[in-house]
C-alpha cells in the first residue's frame, strides 16, 4: 500500500460516516471486554461528530474558511492570455465498462466548464485535462479521467488538437508534476474548486509552476437559500465538512508536496 492510499484510508476513517462506522466497531469491542462507561463515551463523541458536521452553518463555516483563502487567490487574475489552461482531476468519473460505458459529472465538474468558456474566449491556445484511474483499462470507452474529460471538451465544442491528455496523475500532487513536465515553464490557468484552491496553489508553487489559478463551485450565501436548507442537518452539509476538514488536515499536515521543488 502507497502512501497515497494510506493517506486516503486513514483521513477517511477520521470522519463520518466511516468515524461512525469505527466508533460503532469500538464501542462493541470495549462492551466486550468490560470497559462499558470508555465505549459509551467513544460510542457518544462520534454520535455527536457526525451531528455536528451535518449541521448546516458548521459546513458553511467550514467550507467558508477555505474559500476566503481562495478569494486571495484568485482575486485579480487576468483572463488572458496563458499558454494552456490546465484542468485538475475531479470533474468527472470514468467510464468502467462493462459496467458504465459513459463518464459521468460529480459536482466538479464545472471545472471543465469553465475551461471550455475559457479557450471559446480565447484564454490560451490549449487545454491540459490531467487526472488517470486506478483501474484503467485499454481500448472501449474513456477509462481514465483526462480522456473522459478529453470527450467532454468535445462536446463541448473545444477541437481534438486543442486538447492535451495527462492520464497518469492519482492525485493534486502527481497533477502537479505531471503537468509541469508538459507545460515546461509556461505561464499557465489552474481551475480547481474553490475549495481546492489553496492547496492546489500551494503544490504549484512548490513545484515552480508560473500560473494563475481559477475556482468554481463556489457556495451560495444563506440569505440565497431556504431556511430549511440553512438549519436542518444534511447529508450534503456532512459531505461538504469531511470536504474542508480534508482539505484543512492537508494544508497544515501533508508535506508530500515537498517532494515537488524543482
Amino acid at each position: 500500500m502507497n502512501t497515497f492510499v494510506l493517506l486516503k484510508v486513514l483521513t477517511n476513517m477520521m470522519v463520518p460516516p466511516a468515524s461512525l462506522a469505527v466508533g460503532v466497531v469500538l464501542w462493541l469491542v470495549m462492551r466486550a471486554v468490560g470497559w462499558r462507561r470508555l465505549a459509551a463515551t467513544v460510542l457518544g463523541l462520534s454520535i455527536f461528530q457526525t451531528l455536528i458536521l451535518s449541521f448546516p452553518p458548521v459546513s458553511g463555516m467550514l467550507m467558508g474558511h477555505m474559500e476566503e483563502k481562495a478569494r486571495a487567490l484568485v482575486a485579480g487574475n487576468r483572463p488572458c492570455c496563458y499558454e494552456a489552461i490546465v484542468v485538475l482531476g475531479g470533474g468527472i468519473v470514468p467510464a468502467a465498462p462493462p459496467y458504465t460505458t459513459m463518464p459521468e459529472l460529480t459536482d466538479s465538474s464545472d471545472r471543465i466548464w469553465l475551461a471550455a468558456r475559457m479557450f471559446h474566449a480565447g484564454a490560451a491556445p490549449k487545454i491540459v485535462v490531467s487526472g488517470g484511474s486506478f483501474i484503467e483499462q485499454k481500448g472501449g470507452p474513456a477509462t481514465t479521467e483526462a480522456e473522459a474529460m478529453r470527450r467532454f471538451l468535445l462536446d463541448l465544442g473545444v477541437p481534438d488538437d486543442a486538447i492535451v491528455s495527462e492520464g497518469k496523475a492519482l492525485n493534486t500532487i502527481e497533477n502537479i508534476r505531471n503537468v509541469r513536465d508538459i507545460v515546461k515553464g509556461a505561464r499557465v490557468a489552474i481551475i480547481t474548486s474553490a475549495y481546492h484552491v489553496a492547496r492546489s496553489a500551494k503544490l504549484a508553487t512548490q513545484g515552480g509552476l508560473d500560473f494563475a489559478i481559477f475556482g468554481v463551485d463556489w457556495s451560495v450565501p444563506d440569505d440565497e437559500t431556504v431556511w430549511w436548507d440553512v438549519w436542518l442537518p444534511s447529508v450534503r452539509a456532512l459531505g461538504d465538512s469531511n470536504v474542508a476538514i480534508r482539505e484543512l488536515m492537508a494544508l497544515a499536515f501533508d508535506r508530500r508536496g515537498e517532494s515537488l521543488a524543482p
